[in-house]
């Protein structure tokens, strides 16, 4: 790029309103909630934001009237990245959304040592327009699933869609209900799991509840469903959607999920299991052009209601 804001790209130019100061990457994240955190960050890091003329940085704070310039330079091309004839459970779609029962197994996304096999690839094949919906390796990723956490999942087939849902995602709209078998016999029948949650200083692979300071803000609502001997079926609520959020707070407070293999790791399994029994039960959401209210079910897979079959059989 020659100078700031010529060539291919795109060229925002944005006015902050507040009263009060805000660090600019902060700001952005929220103006622009289809780009992640981090790929902002890279952004401002390249140069590509300007306040006031001048080359800003992530801190930079932000005052009334304050006049902000992004340039966004178009995605990177992918050529791994390619449609692939793979089985989907769609549980609605129109032109704008498709909302899919994700099995276990399946990773949504491409990543360095997973660059094909997943939703990702899948959705190229089912929806051909799919490529520039969101750039860059998510195209139409809403929100995300782990590999072997099943359930509803939905993803925009517009840019205008994508934009719309990641609001409602972030603002608490769109509502993520998660049902999960646990060790133990929680104290109650029902409880708020909070802790900010960030990479575990040891194991990288895991994340965790931090207790200085670090970590990014976690909010988990549980309630009992059912108690089966010295186990328990659990439903979750979520009101932020960190990475293995669920799964972090459930081994935090002593009641990891059966079968995880990062967080009950070396636990007997009362059946053989995929991966953790963890299921995104229902998603509910305002569709994102007529407004309507949608509510989607997403069945549990039959290894989670084999599961629930033995351990009443053994409780009872």
């Amino acid at each position: 790029m020659s100078s700031f804001g010529e060539g291919e790209g795109e060229l925002l130019t944005l006015h902050y309103p507040r009263p009060l100061p805000m660090r600019l990457d902060r700001w952005l994240v929220a103006q622009r909630p289809e780009q992640s955190r981090a790929r902002i960050q890279k952004f401002i890091e390249a140069g590509y934001v300007q306040v006031n003329g001048v080359t800003g940085r992530a801190k930079t704070p932000l005052r009334p009237n304050d006049i902000v310039q992004l340039w966004m330079p178009p995605p990177e091309p992918l050529p791994y990245l390619v449609a692939q004839d793979i089985p989907l459970d769609v549980l609605f779609e129109d032109d704008h959304i498709i909302v899919i029962n994700k099995p276990a197994g399946l990773t949504v996304h491409p990543a360095p040592g997973n660059k094909d096999g997943t939703l990702v690839n899948g959705l190229l094949h089912h929806c051909p327009d799919l490529p520039g919906i969101g750039g860059e390796m998510r195209p139409g990723i809403v929100h995300r699933l782990d590999k072997d956490t099943t359930g509803c999942i939905v993803v925009a087939k517009s840019q205008e869609a994508l934009v719309k849902l990641q609001v409602q995602i972030q603002k608490r709209i769109a509502s993520r209900n998660y049902l999960a078998v646990v060790h133990g016999l929680p104290v109650g029948d029902s409880g708020i799991l909070v802790g900010a949650i960030d990479r575990h200083p040891i194991d990288r692979k895991k994340y965790a509840v931090m207790d200085d300071g670090s970590g990014r803000e976690a909010r988990t609502h549980w309630s009992l469903q059912e108690r089966l001997g010295d186990y328990t079926l659990l439903r979750f609520k979520l009101d932020t959607g960190r990475t293995h959020q669920i799964r972090v707070h459930c081994a935090h407070m002593g009641h990891p999920i059966v079968g995880d293999p990062l967080y009950s790791r070396c636990r007997k399994l009362p059946i053989e299991l995929p991966g953790q029994a963890l299921h995104a039960v229902t998603l509910g959401l305002d569709h994102p052009i007529s407004g309507e209210r949608m509510l989607f079910e997403a069945p549990l897979p039959p290894v989670f209601e084999k599961l629930l079959t033995v351990l009443r059989l053994r409780a009872s």
